[in-house]
């Protein structure tokens, strides 16, 4: 919330299923109003009110009782959604809107009628930081890259006084992502059942794809997950799912846009070409796929990339580095247990240890980007 500009009187809270966009709008109407206030209301166009009556004249009528804050939940379920907002905003300049959308949603394409007045922004899942905070009720704060870089072994020195970020990461890695795990249900089937809603909605639904070709997107989703991270051989999956090698890429790209995948491109490239490497899109998702088989190396490199690319551009690297950030620089990924030599033109992000030294910083550092 402190890093959204509340200016602005059209406010687009995108993210993936599940991550928490509802509890976001509620959260925000609990802080900034009080229980009597009623200025402020929030509503959900899964309401069936709203098949019979268009969203500007409601948001008309509330404004002229004394609404000044509307707050809409799945609004990709309205027809023509973009429009009704467009006419909302034209119609009512008294009222300040933030809406909750899917991923998926291209708020700023060039034929989008919101796309010179709405300001976006992603809801993420939980850092390494943030759910740290939450099981042991500390108040770690965030790092940028350049503190990471060139002060790590004091952080990572200070941190590690107060717990032991070891005895948590790999609890993070397997479900601290996604926030399910603060509910008292079954979390990988709770975040299975919602994979699958965000094919049937997220994919489907938005991007317009007949209900027939489900199984062919989720056959494609299991393939690269079990080899993730993977180089995509688009005519041997072609040939597996029976769809032609222009729809593998694209359903990759509806799948990287759903949040449920990565795309690593080398440096200079990006989609229509084939990317470099394809990766889940964080770890929860990979042990909720692939329970109790799931690759160390694999998960580590996943961490990173979902770790980094909020902020930073994310490129395949070369030689022994698996990541180049933002063009300049490069990363190996590992563990103890490399036994290459530690070269000073690498950065090196290991895991199982505390504290680094020089180029060599603690893997779940990363994780206190944001």
């Amino acid at each position: 919330m402190n890093e959204i500009d509340w200016n602005y009187r059209l406010i687009g809270i995108k993210g993936c299923r599940g991550v928490g966009k509802t509890t976001f709008l509620l959260e925000y109407a609990k802080q900034h109003f009080g229980p009597d206030d009623r200025s402020c209301l929030y509503i959900n166009l899964n309401n069936f009110y709203f098949t019979t009556h268009s969203l500007a004249d409601f948001a008309d009528e509330f404004a002229k009782i004394g609404g000044r804050t509307l707050l809409i939940d799945q609004v990709f379920k309205l027809p023509n959604w973009a429009a009704a907002l467009r006419e909302c905003y034209d119609r009512v300049p008294d009222l300040n809107i933030i809406f909750s959308g899917s991923s998926v949603m291209r708020l700023k394409d060039e034929n989008s009628p919101i796309r010179d007045i709405v300001q976006p922004y992603n809801l993420r899942g939980f850092s390494f930081r943030e759910f740290l905070n939450l099981m042991t009720e500390k108040q770690f704060q965030a790092y940028s890259l350049n503190d990471i870089l060139n002060n790590h072994r004091q952080i990572a020195t200070e941190i590690t006084s107060k717990v032991k970020p070891l005895a948590y990461f790999q609890n993070y890695l397997h479900h601290g992502f996604a926030p399910y795990f603060l509910e008292k249900r079954n979390f990988s089937e709770n975040l299975l059942k919602t994979m699958n809603m965000m094919l049937e909605v997220d994919v489907l639904f938005i991007k317009q794809i007949e209900l027939k070709y489900l199984p062919k997107i989720r056959k494609l989703l299991y393939l690269v997950a079990q080899d993730s991270p993977t180089v995509l051989n688009v005519s041997q999956l072609s040939s597996e799912i029976n769809i032609s090698r222009a729809t593998i890429m694209h359903y990759i790209k509806y799948l990287s846009e759903a949040r449920l995948l990565n795309l690593l491109y080398n440096e200079g490239e990006s989609f229509p070409k084939k990317p470099a490497m394809v990766y889940m899109q964080n770890t929860n998702l990979m042990h909720a796929i692939s329970p109790g088989n799931v690759n160390v190396q694999a998960q580590r490199e996943t961490f990173f990339y979902n770790s980094l690319y909020k902020d930073h551009q994310v490129y395949k690297g070369k030689k022994e580095a698996q990541f180049l950030i933002d063009g300049k620089m490069p990363f190996v990924i590992n563990d103890t247990t490399y036994r290459q030599k530690i070269k000073p033109e690498n950065y090196y992000a290991t895991d199982k240890i505390e504290v680094g030294q020089s180029n060599v910083i603690p893997l779940w550092l990363f994780g206190f980007l944001y």
